[in-house]
């Protein structure tokens, strides 16, 4: 189960960048097959480079695993930015994301 859950993130993460199997294995030093064979299920990242792989991915490893987040990175940044807003601009925009999601 968790096993599954493994490989679908890194898919729906990576295609989420928008970069290919090829250019991210490239990019975290390992062989330019390496991200490809893990998404076909042969095997399982070294700690190390899971760590490696999250960074790259712009996530947390627990963002890595919630997989009810489909944007990690992009949320990350729109509460950073929400920290900084009073309680009138908050409601604004709580008001804004349900006209939205309507």
């Amino acid at each position: 189960m968790f096993e599954d859950l493994f490989y679908q993130r890194l898919v729906v993460l990576r295609q989420a960048k928008g970069v290919s199997a090829r250019d991210m294995s490239l990019s975290i030093g390992q062989s330019e097959g390496y991200i490809n064979g893990i998404e076909n299920r042969h095997g399982f990242p070294s700690m190390s480079v899971f760590f490696y792989i999250c960074e790259y991915l712009g996530v947390t490893p627990a963002e890595f695993f919630d997989d009810g987040n489909q944007f990690p990175s992009e949320l990350k940044k729109i509460i950073e930015g929400l920290k900084s807003m009073d309680h009138e601009q908050l409601e604004s925009i709580s008001n804004l994301i349900h006209a939205m999601k309507r």
